[in-house]
């Protein structure tokens, strides 16, 4: 296929990634219902962020496309939005429980998987595996009972999606220049 002829089909990288990484999002909108049907609300937590990291660890491109928040069209960006939804309903769950740390906001997992993503990228070709113990460390942090005050408040929704997109990091590298 030429590059013209992709163009043709996916005018704009968003159309791209909503055609190859589609059936992901979906997929990971199936993990979040299933852990929010989980009686166990730390398990429902546990099997969300399991399955969620395997499907990064199994497929390096949706991995970087989890991790740099591409933007997504129709469907998908529907599902991911479905997905965001979800998760936030298991997060309360397990709060409600006393099993998750109460300062616990959605924006923080969205690091968690971010942090993974980069675990994932620096350690397939040598230990593709080592991303379990990464997020069995990060786990026990997440715990109700291992909670101590954090040093900083949670970041924003907007200064989520602004980190998560790379702009402050452009933004940071304008200032240095």
């Amino acid at each position: 296929m030429s590059i013209g002829t992709l163009y043709n089909r996916f005018p704009t990288r968003g159309h791209l990634v909503d055609a190859v990484f589609a059936d992901r999002v979906a997929a990971s909108v199936r993990i979040a219902e299933v852990a929010l049907g989980m009686d166990d609300p730390w398990q429902a937590l546990v099997l969300l962020l399991e399955q969620t990291c395997e499907l990064q660890a199994a497929d390096l491109g949706y991995n970087d496309v989890v991790s740099r928040a591409l933007p997504l069209r129709g469907a998908a960006e529907q599902a991911r939005a479905r997905g965001y939804e979800l998760m936030q309903q298991v997060i309360v769950r397990a709060q409600e429980a006393a099993v998750l740390r109460a300062d616990i906001i959605l924006e923080d997992m969205a690091f968690v998987l971010w942090g993974h993503a980069r675990t994932v990228e620096a350690t397939a070709a040598v230990a593709p595996g080592a991303w379990r113990r990464h997020l069995a460390i990060m786990l026990d942090g997440l715990r109700a009972e291992a909670a101590h005050p954090l040093p900083e408040p949670p970041l924003r929704p907007d200064q989520a999606r602004r980190a998560l997109s790379g702009q402050c990091a452009a933004e940071h590298d304008e200032h240095r220049a």
